[in-house]
């Protein structure tokens, strides 16, 4: 949802919510009443529905339609269990509501209502309408004025972000958390499609219902079964930002605060080294992986299928190379696949192309989507700042072709354009009318490269001119999600670089933009029971689906953008980035066909992108948060990478030691304080927990291992046996570990 100003109702309004103002203009009495911090909350029942009225003196307020029965009810205060600030019991001849309300007051007010309801017999619940009502003058929902910046976008996060202006009172995140729904979307036979939005002043939660085809025998709530019907968080500032930046970080900061109240889902073991090591010897061995032009090898896209390219060519090789530097030794196929990379150099354009010169007919040469000119520059940097003459050549030749092409499109780039003439192929992409609204990030982060590589001034200000051509997106700024991040990657180091804030708060508008998309919420519907979504981001601003290439490029920024930071850096930003790269390491592992049944997987992927072989270490490019058949896209060879980033990141090898030390959080320090001690540094989210494993080298027998804080308190283990040791340590602050 964009951002829409609001001077009047902006939809006709429902009978609902005139009989909701009728019911707050009748008074009566109120079920229970708490404080939360500055505000009040009031809990009162209408002919058909319980309501949670949040006011803040003076100010306004918002209410709750906690519970709709749509039938009479008795409705009765309980004695609160521990944590509780309320409970309640609604019942009716349809079963039985249970309502309880959490509240938490630190930095920011919190409220959690979850909503637990007990049929009485076989049901499918009616039409339920939206649960969410600003409140203006007099308590009036139509009188009241505001701004709704961000609300769900398919099967990502269940959330409404928005701002009441008149009454002023302030900025309100509220978040659905799915993952407690999952018992009610498989009864149904429903999925979260985009149920929390709505039209002001209507806001909130749509409870998804069964379709008219469906057979009441399939997708029933059953007698005496209990499901949870809503577990809403709400998070409260006072007062509304005065611009799209401290918007932004208004927006990270109250995700974050949010994020503290889920019941998070487990994070598993994953053997990214095994995965690494195989992934590699597919590579080069499989037929199906690699084909030869003009002599050289080339990796195929996918499995035996689409031509070369050199992003799929680039990101291949960069990934190859931070494996041989984790291995101490580079493998041949990167010294293989490098060789054809002057292939795709067009000498008269001085740029690199997107194909070889013998693509097929089907494909149109001179054609290129935007992202396609500069993310192959981003892995040859990555290479020539490594010390590679050959990519910094490469590099440097292509450079200011991309320069033109970026002042042409004065910065703001189409979906494809025409490599000769910058003629325009598709500007916009047909679900929201927008080009590529993000690839200036990445473009920065390729500017700040070749600054660093020559010192030129003119790079420093080419990323600020694209930086600051993003400035008003909002939150419109993601167009996918790894350009997204690499955009607040290069707002990072342009803060480090120039000291200026704007770029700091600048990085919050793409953070935004990124988390907007997640998938926050582990789902267990359809063919999700069998792997991991939470956390995970759909690729598209339009994609139904999560996909391995941009969960580790994702995954590379954020290193880029926690290594750039420092104390200023909000709180709440560090937590998330460095809770999604810990739940990308156990999460990513299901991309991988053989780690998912073979019902699970697509019949056949789209044309022409190969088959799916499950014998080939090679993830799949789509999982989808609805459970629909995993692969349809195809299964991405260029995805490979993905093993020997996590693995070169997550596990660390320590001289003399008999184990490997895999940690799941980035480390910020390592430090070697005597011949059988190490300390090492983490700097993520304060009330958050790392996984820190002591990982058996082959041929080699663990010793006694101890894990200790800085004040010297020891960290038991919680699994043990010959081959690994496991500890849950805090995931910010200084550990020591010695060993026999």
């Amino acid at each position: 949802m964009a951002t829409t100003a609001v001077e009047k109702a902006a939809a006709p309004v429902s009978p609902y919510l005139l009989a909701f103002r009728d019911t707050l203009g009748s008074g009566g009495d109120a079920l229970a009443r708490f404080d939360l911090g500055e505000l009040q909350v009031e809990v009162r029942t209408s002919a058909d529905s319980i309501f949670a009225i949040v006011r803040r003196p003076g100010k306004g307020g918002l209410a709750v339609r906690v519970a709709f029965l749509a039938a009479p009810f008795r409705c009765r205060s309980l004695r609160r269990e521990a944590g509780e600030a309320a409970r309640l019991e609604a019942v009716s001849g349809a079963g039985k509501h249970l309502v309880t309300f959490f509240k938490q007051k630190d930095s920011l007010e919190r409220l959690r209502i979850v909503v637990r309801f007990t049929p009485s017999n076989r049901m499918t619940l009616p039409f339920v309408p939206r649960d969410l009502y600003p409140l203006g003058r007099n308590d009036d929902p139509l009188q009241a004025k505001g701004n709704v910046e961000a609300a769900q976008r398919g099967h990502n996060a269940a959330l409404l972000y928005f701002r009441i202006d008149e009454p002023a009172f302030g900025n309100v995140l509220y978040l659905q958390d799915l993952t407690a729904l999952n018992d009610y979307f498989r009864a149904t036979g429903t999925t979260p499609d985009g149920v929390v939005g709505g039209e002001w002043p209507e806001l909130g939660y749509l409870v998804p219902t069964p379709s008219r085809d469906a057979g009441t025998s399939r997708v029933a709530l059953q007698p005496d079964e209990p499901v949870t019907l809503s577990d809403l968080i709400l998070v409260f500032r006072h007062e509304a930002p005065p611009h799209e930046r401290e918007s932004a970080r208004q927006f990270v900061q109250m995700l974050g605060t949010a994020y503290k109240m889920l019941d998070l889902p487990p994070v598993q073991y994953r053997d990214w080294v095994e995965r690494a090591e195989q992934s590699a010897r597919d590579l080069a061995e499989a037929p199906e992986a690699t084909v030869r032009h003009y002599g050289h090898l080339y990796v195929h896209p996918y499995t035996a299928g689409e031509y070369p390219d050199v992003m799929v060519q680039m990101s291949v090789i960069a990934a190859l190379h931070s494996w041989g530097k984790w291995r101490g030794e580079p493998l041949p196929l990167e010294a293989e696949l490098k060789k054809g990379l002057k292939k795709f150099f067009d000498p008269e354009l001085r740029t690199m192309r997107r194909y070889l010169p013998n693509v097929g007919k089907e494909k149109d040469a001179d054609a290129v989507d935007s992202w396609y000119l500069y993310h192959p520059l981003l892995n040859l940097g990555n290479l020539a700042l490594n010390g590679d003459e050959d990519a910094r050549a490469l590099f440097m030749g292509s450079i200011e072709y991309g320069i033109r092409a970026a002042q042409h499109f004065d910065y703001r780039w189409p979906v494809q354009f025409n490599v000769t003439d910058f003629t325009v192929i598709e500007e916009t992409a047909p679900a929201d009318g927008r080009g590529q609204t993000d690839v200036g990030g990445v473009y920065a982060w390729v500017m700040l490269q070749a600054f660093e590589l020559t010192d030129d001034k003119r790079y420093l200000d080419e990323a600020k001119a694209a930086i600051e051509a993003a400035l008003g997106l909002r939150f419109n700024i993601n167009y996918q999600a790894n350009l997204t991040a690499w955009g607040a990657a290069a707002c990072m180091r342009l803060w480090r670089i120039t000291n200026r804030e704007v770029y700091l708060e600048q990085s919050y508008v793409y953070l935004a933009s990124f988390l907007h998309n997640c998938v926050l919420w582990d789902s267990q519907v359809g063919h999700a029971t069998t792997y991991e979504t939470f956390l995970a981001v759909t690729c598209l601003q339009d994609a139904p689906y999560m996909a391995m290439f941009e969960c580790f490029d994702s995954f590379l920024a954020f290193e880029k953008y926690l290594n750039d930071s420092g104390p200023d850096l909000e709180p709440e930003a560090r937590m998330l980035l460095s809770e999604y790269c810990k739940y990308a390491l156990s999460r990513a592992w299901s991309y991988y066909p053989d780690a998912l049944p073979p019902e699970v997987l697509a019949e056949k992927p789209r044309e022409p992108n190969g088959h799916i072989d499950r014998a080939l270490s090679f993830p799949l490019e789509d999982l989808y948060p609805d459970g629909q058949p995993a692969g349809q896209v195809g299964q991405e060879v260029y995805g490979v990478g993905a093993a020997f980033i996590f693995a070169s990141r997550a596990f660390h090898k320590v001289e003399g030691a008999p184990f490997l030390l895999f940690c799941d959080y980035l480390l910020r320090g390592v430090e070697r304080t005597g011949d059988r001690a190490l300390t090492i540094t983490l700097d993520g989210g304060e009330t958050c927990t790392a996984n820190l494993r002591v990982v058996r080298l082959k041929r080699r027998k663990l010793t006694r291992t101890t894990v200790t804080t800085a004040d010297a308190d020891a960290i038991r283990p919680h699994h043990s046996s010959d081959d690994r040791i496991d500890f849950h340590v805090p995931a910010s602050g200084r550990l020591v570990i010695t060993w026999d």
